[in-house]
This record gives structure tokens, sequence and C-alpha cells, in this order.
């Protein structure tokens, strides 16, 4: 039987948040946070925090299309976290923090412009939607201690701004 599980790659800040946000999600297979469109080859958390990687935090989402579209990922994506902040999120200050999408295919560059159209042109957010979209890069997995951070550590989601918008 073959795979027909795809995968998105997404930046919403402190990836914490954004993986446990996305784990809730039903028809979403797996989430891992990882680093994604720097320069630098196997970056480490300390090196991205240092903010001279080019990396921004991410999570990897590994979906069922059958259950959840691409569509429905980027629906989520938006209300847990400020798009309008520039390298920001919260408290979390840095290019690493920035609001990114990183697309496969034509399909999904396209989805993922008329969605930050829409969510700009609604006028929801009082300001415009800075974040970038751009061809998928490398994903670097990040250490394990990071994988599932708030589950390991039994507590609730703190980092991103959940529920941002309606």
């Amino acid at each position: 039987m073959a795979n027909t599980n795809k995968v998105a790659v997404l930046g919403a800040g402190c990836f914490w948040g954004v993986e446990s946000a996305f784990r809730a999600v039903e028809g979403v297979v797996d989430v891992a946070v990882g680093y994604a469109g720097g320069t630098v080859p196997k970056p480490s958390y300390r090196t991205v925090c240092g903010g001279k990687t080019g990396h921004a935090e991410v999570v990897q989402v590994e979906y069922d299309p059958a259950r959840v579209s691409f569509q429905q990922l980027l629906e989520v994506f938006w209300q847990i976290h400020d798009p309008t902040t520039l390298n920001r999120q919260g408290s979390d200050v840095g290019t690493q923090y920035r609001s990114i999408i990183f697309y496969f295919d034509e399909h999904e560059r396209k989805a993922a412009e008329e969605s930050k159209r829409r969510l700009d042109q609604s006028g929801k957010l009082g300001r415009p939607v800075v974040t970038q979209i751009v061809p998928a890069a490398e994903f670097y997995r990040a250490e394990e201690y990071h994988q599932r951070y708030y589950e390991r550590m039994g507590i609730a989601p703190s980092c991103g701004i959940h529920g941002r918008i309606d």
C-alpha cells in the first residue's frame, strides 16, 4: 500500500507552540520541529538562535490530504500567530521567528498566495501580512529534546499567539 501523505513546512514563531497546534488538527499524521530557509547546513538550536544562519524555526507537518487539505492547514497557520509582525512573535524577536510558508509545487504556491491575499484584504488584522512564501528548502530536524516538547514536559502550550484570527 502506497503512502499518500503529504508534507507542509511552515514557520510561525516558536516551533513548540506551532507543533502543538498542528498536532491537534484532524488528519495530521505527525509533526516534527526543525529549521529551514537558511544557508548553514545542519544547524543546531544554538546557531539558529544566534540569528546568523538565516534559518527559521519551522514545523514539518505530515498530513493525509484525504482528511485535511493544504488550504485547511493554512487556515490553522493564520490563526496561531501574528503574520503582521516582521521577524517577531510575541516576545520572541529575530529572523528565526519569521512567518513563512514553504511550498512544494505550483498548487501550494498559488494556494498560499491566495490565502494570504484574502487575509490581507479582509482587514481583520489592521496591518499588512508580512509572511514570506518561498520554494521549499531543506528541512533540518531539531534536536530530539525539542520534539513534542510541551507534551513531554506536561505543560500547556505557552508560546505563540493562539486564536489570533476568528
